[in-house]
Protein backbone atom coordinates (compact mmCIF):
# COMPACT_ATOMS: atom_id res chain seq x y z
CA UNK A 1 0.00 0.00 0.00
CA UNK A 2 1.29 3.48 -0.83
CA UNK A 3 2.05 5.85 2.03
CA UNK A 4 -1.02 7.78 3.15
CA UNK A 5 -0.85 11.42 4.13
CA UNK A 6 -2.01 12.65 7.51
CA UNK A 7 -4.98 14.28 5.78
CA UNK A 8 -6.44 10.98 4.53
CA UNK A 9 -8.83 8.83 6.53
CA UNK A 10 -8.05 5.13 6.65
CA UNK A 11 -10.91 2.96 5.40
CA UNK A 12 -11.04 -0.20 7.52
CA UNK A 13 -12.84 -3.47 6.81
CA UNK A 14 -13.72 -5.17 10.12
CA UNK A 15 -14.00 -8.93 9.62
CA UNK A 16 -16.08 -10.61 12.32
CA UNK A 17 -18.72 -8.64 14.21
CA UNK A 18 -19.07 -10.66 17.39
CA UNK A 19 -18.13 -9.27 20.80
CA UNK A 20 -14.64 -8.09 19.89
CA UNK A 21 -15.43 -7.11 16.32
CA UNK A 22 -18.44 -5.03 17.31
CA UNK A 23 -16.36 -3.35 19.99
CA UNK A 24 -13.69 -2.47 17.43
CA UNK A 25 -16.37 -1.04 15.13
CA UNK A 26 -17.52 1.18 18.02
CA UNK A 27 -13.92 2.10 18.79
CA UNK A 28 -13.13 3.18 15.23
CA UNK A 29 -16.40 5.09 14.92
CA UNK A 30 -16.45 6.81 18.30
CA UNK A 31 -13.07 6.76 20.03
CA UNK A 32 -10.02 6.92 17.79
CA UNK A 33 -9.14 9.34 14.99
CA UNK A 34 -7.88 8.97 11.44
CA UNK A 35 -9.99 5.98 10.42
CA UNK A 36 -13.53 5.01 9.48
CA UNK A 37 -15.34 1.69 9.14
CA UNK A 38 -15.69 1.25 5.37
CA UNK A 39 -16.92 -2.36 5.46
CA UNK A 40 -18.10 -4.96 7.96
CA UNK A 41 -18.03 -8.71 7.36
CA UNK A 42 -19.84 -11.55 9.08
CA UNK A 43 -21.33 -14.91 8.13
CA UNK A 44 -24.65 -13.70 9.56
CA UNK A 45 -26.07 -11.43 6.81
CA UNK A 46 -28.81 -9.97 9.00
CA UNK A 47 -26.41 -8.98 11.79
CA UNK A 48 -23.84 -7.44 9.50
CA UNK A 49 -26.47 -5.52 7.49
CA UNK A 50 -27.96 -4.12 10.69
CA UNK A 51 -24.49 -2.98 11.80
CA UNK A 52 -23.61 -1.44 8.44
CA UNK A 53 -26.94 0.40 8.19
CA UNK A 54 -25.99 2.39 11.29
CA UNK A 55 -22.66 3.59 9.84
CA UNK A 56 -22.47 6.20 7.11
CA UNK A 57 -20.58 4.98 4.04
CA UNK A 58 -20.23 1.42 5.36
CA UNK A 59 -21.04 -1.67 3.26
CA UNK A 60 -22.03 -5.09 4.60
CA UNK A 61 -20.39 -8.28 3.28
CA UNK A 62 -20.47 -11.96 4.11
CA UNK A 63 -17.25 -12.70 2.17
CA UNK A 64 -13.97 -11.23 3.49
CA UNK A 65 -12.34 -11.22 0.06
CA UNK A 66 -15.21 -9.21 -1.42
CA UNK A 67 -14.87 -6.65 1.37
CA UNK A 68 -11.14 -6.33 0.69
CA UNK A 69 -11.94 -5.55 -2.94
CA UNK A 70 -14.15 -2.63 -1.89
CA UNK A 71 -12.46 0.51 -3.27
CA UNK A 72 -13.02 2.28 0.06
CA UNK A 73 -10.99 -0.31 2.02
CA UNK A 74 -7.35 0.53 2.80
CA UNK A 75 -6.74 -1.86 5.70
CA UNK A 76 -8.25 -4.86 7.47
CA UNK A 77 -9.03 -5.59 11.12
CA UNK A 78 -9.60 -9.33 11.67
CA UNK A 79 -11.77 -10.20 14.68
CA UNK A 80 -13.34 -13.42 13.41
CA UNK A 81 -12.84 -16.78 15.20
CA UNK A 82 -9.24 -18.05 15.10
CA UNK A 83 -9.81 -20.89 12.59
CA UNK A 84 -10.88 -18.31 9.97
CA UNK A 85 -7.79 -16.12 10.34
CA UNK A 86 -5.42 -17.91 7.97
CA UNK A 87 -7.69 -17.57 4.93
CA UNK A 88 -8.42 -13.90 5.66
CA UNK A 89 -4.73 -13.13 6.16
CA UNK A 90 -3.77 -14.79 2.88
CA UNK A 91 -6.52 -12.82 1.11
CA UNK A 92 -5.08 -9.62 2.60
CA UNK A 93 -1.56 -10.57 1.52
CA UNK A 94 -2.82 -11.15 -2.04
CA UNK A 95 -3.97 -7.51 -2.04
CA UNK A 96 -0.98 -6.24 0.00
CA UNK A 97 -3.33 -4.78 2.61
CA UNK A 98 -2.12 -3.98 6.15
CA UNK A 99 -3.82 -6.00 8.88
CA UNK A 100 -4.52 -5.80 12.58
CA UNK A 101 -5.30 -9.41 13.52
CA UNK A 102 -6.81 -10.23 16.90
CA UNK A 103 -5.04 -13.03 18.73
CA UNK A 104 -4.51 -15.81 17.94
CA UNK A 105 -2.71 -15.22 14.67
CA UNK A 106 -3.97 -18.72 13.88
CA UNK A 107 -5.00 -21.58 16.21
CA UNK A 108 -1.85 -23.70 15.82
CA UNK A 109 1.83 -23.42 15.04
CA UNK A 110 1.62 -25.15 11.64
CA UNK A 111 -0.92 -22.68 10.23
CA UNK A 112 0.88 -19.76 11.87
CA UNK A 113 4.07 -20.89 10.12
CA UNK A 114 2.25 -20.90 6.78
CA UNK A 115 1.15 -17.31 7.40
CA UNK A 116 4.69 -16.40 8.44
CA UNK A 117 6.08 -17.83 5.20
CA UNK A 118 3.43 -16.08 3.09
CA UNK A 119 4.26 -12.72 4.66
CA UNK A 120 7.97 -13.31 4.09
CA UNK A 121 7.21 -13.94 0.42
CA UNK A 122 5.85 -10.39 0.24
CA UNK A 123 9.23 -9.13 1.41
CA UNK A 124 7.74 -6.78 4.03
CA UNK A 125 5.54 -6.92 7.10
CA UNK A 126 1.80 -6.46 6.75
CA UNK A 127 0.47 -7.81 10.08
CA UNK A 128 0.20 -6.48 13.60
CA UNK A 129 -1.10 -9.13 16.03
CA UNK A 130 -3.54 -7.97 18.70
CA UNK A 131 -1.64 -8.68 21.90
CA UNK A 132 -3.15 -5.63 23.58
CA UNK A 133 -1.31 -5.91 26.92
CA UNK A 134 1.73 -4.42 25.19
CA UNK A 135 -0.33 -1.21 24.96
CA UNK A 136 -1.44 -1.13 28.60
CA UNK A 137 0.09 1.79 30.50
CA UNK A 138 1.28 -0.34 33.44
CA UNK A 139 2.85 -3.02 31.26
CA UNK A 140 4.54 -0.36 29.14
CA UNK A 141 6.01 1.22 32.27
CA UNK A 142 7.33 -2.14 33.46
CA UNK A 143 8.81 -2.84 30.02
CA UNK A 144 10.59 0.53 30.08
CA UNK A 145 12.02 -0.14 33.56
CA UNK A 146 13.35 -3.55 32.50
CA UNK A 147 14.81 -2.24 29.23
CA UNK A 148 16.57 0.57 31.10
CA UNK A 149 18.02 -1.86 33.64
CA UNK A 150 16.54 0.17 36.50
CA UNK A 151 16.52 -2.84 38.85
CA UNK A 152 19.29 -4.83 37.21
CA UNK A 153 19.00 -8.03 35.22
CA UNK A 154 15.55 -9.70 35.44
CA UNK A 155 15.66 -13.17 37.03
CA UNK A 156 11.99 -14.17 37.42
CA UNK A 157 8.46 -13.06 36.64
CA UNK A 158 5.43 -13.82 38.82
CA UNK A 159 2.15 -13.53 36.93
CA UNK A 160 -1.41 -13.70 38.21
CA UNK A 161 -4.38 -14.12 35.86
CA UNK A 162 -7.81 -14.49 37.48
CA UNK A 163 -11.26 -14.35 35.90
CA UNK A 164 -14.56 -14.31 37.81
CA UNK A 165 -15.90 -17.21 35.75
CA UNK A 166 -15.40 -19.18 32.56
CA UNK A 167 -17.92 -19.29 29.69
CA UNK A 168 -19.84 -22.47 28.85
CA UNK A 169 -17.75 -25.09 27.09
CA UNK A 170 -14.43 -23.72 28.37
CA UNK A 171 -11.80 -26.50 28.26
CA UNK A 172 -8.37 -27.14 29.72
CA UNK A 173 -6.82 -26.46 26.31
CA UNK A 174 -8.63 -23.12 26.23
CA UNK A 175 -7.04 -22.29 29.60
CA UNK A 176 -3.78 -22.17 27.64
CA UNK A 177 -4.88 -21.03 24.19
CA UNK A 178 -7.33 -18.31 25.26
CA UNK A 179 -6.04 -17.16 28.66
CA UNK A 180 -2.40 -18.10 29.23
CA UNK A 181 -1.49 -16.90 25.73
CA UNK A 182 -1.40 -13.34 27.10
CA UNK A 183 1.22 -14.28 29.72
CA UNK A 184 3.13 -16.10 26.98
CA UNK A 185 3.32 -12.93 24.92
CA UNK A 186 4.14 -10.52 27.75
CA UNK A 187 6.84 -12.89 29.03
CA UNK A 188 8.54 -12.91 25.62
CA UNK A 189 8.07 -9.14 25.27
CA UNK A 190 9.13 -8.04 28.75
CA UNK A 191 12.21 -10.27 28.88
CA UNK A 192 13.08 -10.14 25.15
CA UNK A 193 13.67 -13.89 25.34
CA UNK A 194 12.03 -16.92 23.79
CA UNK A 195 10.26 -19.42 26.04
CA UNK A 196 12.04 -22.77 25.74
CA UNK A 197 10.05 -25.08 28.05
CA UNK A 198 6.67 -25.29 29.78
CA UNK A 199 5.39 -27.26 32.76
CA UNK A 200 1.84 -27.24 34.14
CA UNK A 201 0.89 -28.11 37.73
CA UNK A 202 -2.76 -28.82 38.46
CA UNK A 203 -3.83 -28.55 42.12
CA UNK A 204 -7.19 -29.82 43.35
CA UNK A 205 -9.82 -27.91 41.35
CA UNK A 206 -12.13 -25.34 42.84
CA UNK A 207 -15.73 -26.41 43.38
CA UNK A 208 -16.72 -23.42 41.23
CA UNK A 209 -15.18 -24.96 38.10
CA UNK A 210 -17.42 -26.90 35.71
CA UNK A 211 -16.93 -30.65 35.65
CA UNK A 212 -13.80 -31.66 33.77
CA UNK A 213 -12.05 -28.28 34.01
CA UNK A 214 -8.85 -28.31 36.03
CA UNK A 215 -8.91 -24.85 37.59
CA UNK A 216 -6.70 -23.28 38.94
CA UNK A 217 -3.40 -24.19 37.30
CA UNK A 218 0.19 -23.13 37.94
CA UNK A 219 2.31 -22.80 34.80
CA UNK A 220 6.10 -22.59 34.76
CA UNK A 221 8.12 -21.22 31.82
CA UNK A 222 11.85 -21.39 31.26
CA UNK A 223 13.44 -18.92 28.85
CA UNK A 224 16.47 -19.03 26.59
CA UNK A 225 18.09 -16.46 28.89
CA UNK A 226 17.71 -18.67 31.97
CA UNK A 227 14.79 -16.85 33.60
CA UNK A 228 11.95 -18.72 35.29
CA UNK A 229 8.38 -17.44 35.04
CA UNK A 230 5.35 -18.66 36.99
CA UNK A 231 1.70 -17.90 36.27
CA UNK A 232 -1.27 -18.58 38.52
CA UNK A 233 -4.19 -19.14 36.14
CA UNK A 234 -7.58 -19.16 37.89
CA UNK A 235 -10.55 -18.63 35.56
CA UNK A 236 -13.33 -19.30 38.07
CA UNK A 237 -12.14 -17.31 41.08
CA UNK A 238 -15.65 -15.88 41.52
CA UNK A 239 -14.77 -12.41 42.80
CA UNK A 240 -13.52 -10.37 39.84
CA UNK A 241 -10.83 -9.92 37.21
CA UNK A 242 -7.22 -9.59 38.34
CA UNK A 243 -4.07 -9.49 36.20
CA UNK A 244 -0.68 -8.65 37.67
CA UNK A 245 3.01 -9.14 36.97
CA UNK A 246 6.01 -8.84 39.29
CA UNK A 247 9.54 -8.73 37.93
CA UNK A 248 12.25 -9.96 40.29
CA UNK A 249 15.61 -8.51 39.29
CA UNK A 250 19.16 -8.50 40.64
CA UNK A 251 18.73 -5.07 42.22
CA UNK A 252 15.06 -4.93 43.14
CA UNK A 253 11.52 -5.83 42.15
CA UNK A 254 8.69 -4.08 40.32
CA UNK A 255 5.02 -5.08 40.33
CA UNK A 256 2.08 -3.92 38.22
CA UNK A 257 -1.60 -4.78 38.18
CA UNK A 258 -2.76 -3.97 41.69
CA UNK A 259 -6.23 -2.48 41.46
CA UNK A 260 -6.34 1.30 41.68
CA UNK A 261 -9.15 3.76 42.21
CA UNK A 262 -11.03 4.85 45.33
CA UNK A 263 -9.87 3.23 48.57
CA UNK A 264 -12.42 3.76 51.32
CA UNK A 265 -12.63 3.50 55.11
CA UNK A 266 -16.21 3.51 56.39
CA UNK A 267 -18.51 1.81 58.91
CA UNK A 268 -15.87 -0.56 60.19
CA UNK A 269 -14.74 -1.61 56.70
CA UNK A 270 -11.92 -0.62 54.39
CA UNK A 271 -11.15 -1.41 50.75
CA UNK A 272 -12.01 -0.71 47.15
CA UNK A 273 -13.42 -2.38 44.04
CA UNK A 274 -12.10 -5.23 41.89
CA UNK A 275 -12.34 -4.84 38.10
CA UNK A 276 -15.25 -6.98 36.84
CA UNK A 277 -13.77 -8.11 33.50
CA UNK A 278 -11.04 -7.84 30.88
CA UNK A 279 -12.87 -5.25 28.76
CA UNK A 280 -12.94 -2.78 31.66
CA UNK A 281 -9.36 -3.59 32.71
CA UNK A 282 -7.84 -3.21 29.25
CA UNK A 283 -10.21 -0.78 27.51
CA UNK A 284 -7.55 1.93 27.25
CA UNK A 285 -5.04 -0.61 25.97
CA UNK A 286 -7.41 -1.65 23.19
CA UNK A 287 -7.98 2.01 22.30
CA UNK A 288 -4.25 2.72 22.24
CA UNK A 289 -3.51 -0.42 20.22
CA UNK A 290 -5.96 0.43 17.44
CA UNK A 291 -4.95 4.11 17.38
CA UNK A 292 -1.27 3.19 17.09
CA UNK A 293 -2.10 0.74 14.28
CA UNK A 294 -4.08 3.39 12.41
CA UNK A 295 -1.34 5.99 12.85
CA UNK A 296 1.39 3.62 11.63
CA UNK A 297 -0.69 2.40 8.70
CA UNK A 298 -1.40 5.95 7.55
CA UNK A 299 2.38 6.50 7.55
CA UNK A 300 2.82 3.36 5.43
CA UNK A 301 4.43 1.48 8.33
CA UNK A 302 3.76 -1.69 10.36
CA UNK A 303 4.72 -1.84 14.04
CA UNK A 304 3.78 -3.82 17.15
CA UNK A 305 3.57 -7.60 17.63
CA UNK A 306 4.46 -9.43 14.42
CA UNK A 307 3.62 -12.71 12.72
CA UNK A 308 6.71 -14.09 14.45
CA UNK A 309 5.19 -13.20 17.81
CA UNK A 310 1.94 -14.89 16.78
CA UNK A 311 3.79 -18.01 15.62
CA UNK A 312 5.96 -18.18 18.75
CA UNK A 313 2.90 -17.83 20.99
CA UNK A 314 1.15 -20.64 19.10
CA UNK A 315 4.19 -22.90 19.53
CA UNK A 316 4.34 -22.23 23.29
CA UNK A 317 0.59 -22.86 23.56
CA UNK A 318 1.02 -26.25 21.89
CA UNK A 319 3.78 -27.13 24.35
CA UNK A 320 1.55 -25.93 27.20
CA UNK A 321 -1.36 -28.14 26.17
CA UNK A 322 0.98 -31.14 25.94
CA UNK A 323 2.35 -30.29 29.37
CA UNK A 324 -1.20 -30.19 30.76
CA UNK A 325 -1.82 -33.68 29.45
CA UNK A 326 1.46 -35.33 30.40
CA UNK A 327 2.29 -33.53 33.64
CA UNK A 328 5.86 -33.29 32.37
CA UNK A 329 8.03 -30.43 31.22
CA UNK A 330 7.66 -29.97 27.46
CA UNK A 331 10.21 -28.26 25.22
CA UNK A 332 9.03 -25.51 22.85
CA UNK A 333 9.90 -26.15 19.20
CA UNK A 334 10.59 -23.06 17.05
CA UNK A 335 12.17 -22.56 13.66
CA UNK A 336 15.08 -20.15 13.40
CA UNK A 337 13.80 -16.60 13.53
CA UNK A 338 13.64 -15.19 9.97
CA UNK A 339 15.51 -11.99 9.12
CA UNK A 340 12.27 -10.10 8.46
CA UNK A 341 11.40 -10.32 12.18
CA UNK A 342 14.80 -9.59 13.76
Amino acid sequence: MDDMTSHETLGVAVIGTGRMGADHVRRINEVISGARVAAVVDIDPARVKHLADGIEGCTAYTDPAAAMDDPGVDAVLIASPGPAHEAALLDAFARDLPVLCEKPLTPDAASALRVLEAEQALGHRRVQVGFMRRYDADYRTLKSLLDQGTYGRPLMLHNKHRNPGSPPGFTNAMMVNDSLVHEIDVTRWLLAEEITAVRVLRPAPTGNAPEGLSDPQLILFETAGGQVVDTELFVNCGFGYQVSCEAVCEGGTARIGDDHGVFSNTAGHWGGAITPGFVERFEEAYDRQVQRWVNATRRGEIEGPSCWDGYAAAAVCEAGVRAQTTGEQVAVELIERPALYR
